[in-house]
């Protein structure tokens, strides 16, 4: 297999701490985002998406996105589980998934995306260009708080974000917040202890290095 990858990216993060999580290690292809390595003729066969991540199989077929990648990783390697195990559990960490993906990374990318010069055109992922759109860095930087603020309350009730164990919930929640501190300056309000507490908690993970 081959794992196609951009270190400063963060969705490719997401598989890489999963990866790691399971303590899978995969060769990897470094796609250079800045340099515009992903509109390539060589890498569009790959994934005419002209995004990142991508997984190659070894029998060449491709798989794409972040949930499916990690879905494929679940099946073959379903130890240590981090996308639950009864069928209850696996509807509610993909609930959750999905929730941290729409309210929190979403809202990051589209703050950075519209701000951002060397982004102009490119405002939306993907092999088409789109123009920038200033007024929504703000509305991205809105419901990026308001995405602390009700994930804050939920952590006041629950160790993780799926609930009582580690999953791959968290993993898109720490690499939104990360992300948005980088690349936007939020960092977590103070006065959001609960976040605060589960955020040291899982930075302090090894997996988060990857």
């Amino acid at each position: 297999m081959k794992f196609y990858d951009c270190t400063s990216a963060p969705s490719p993060r997401r598989v890489r701490i999963f990866m790691a999580e399971k303590g899978i290690e995969i060769p990897t292809v470094q796609i250079d985002l800045v340099a515009g390595e992903q509109f390539s003729e060589a890498y569009k066969v790959i994934n005419s998406r002209c995004a990142v991540p991508a997984l190659m199989l070894d029998d060449g077929a491709v798989i794409s996105e972040v949930l499916a990648i990690c879905r494929y990783l679940e099946e073959i390697n379903p130890d240590p589980p981090l996308m639950g195990t009864t069928a209850k559990d696996k509807a509610l960490v993909t609930m959750w998934e999905r929730r941290m993906e729409i309210d929190g990374l979403m809202a990051a990318a589209e703050a950075v995306r519209n701000l951002f010069p060397g982004l102009r055109a490119r405002a939306v992922v993907g092999p088409h260009n789109y123009e920038q759109i200033p007024a929504l860095v703000d509305r991205g930087k809105a419901r990026l708080l308001d995405f602390y603020a009700d994930l804050d309350s939920w952590l006041g009730q629950a160790p993780y974000v799926a609930g009582e164990g580690f999953s791959i919930a968290d993993i898109t929640a720490v690499v939104t917040i990360d992300f948005a501190a980088s690349r936007l300056k939020i960092q977590i309000p103070e006065t959001f202890a609960s976040l605060q507490r589960w955020h040291r908690e899982i930075s302090s993970r090894p997996s988060l290095a990857a």
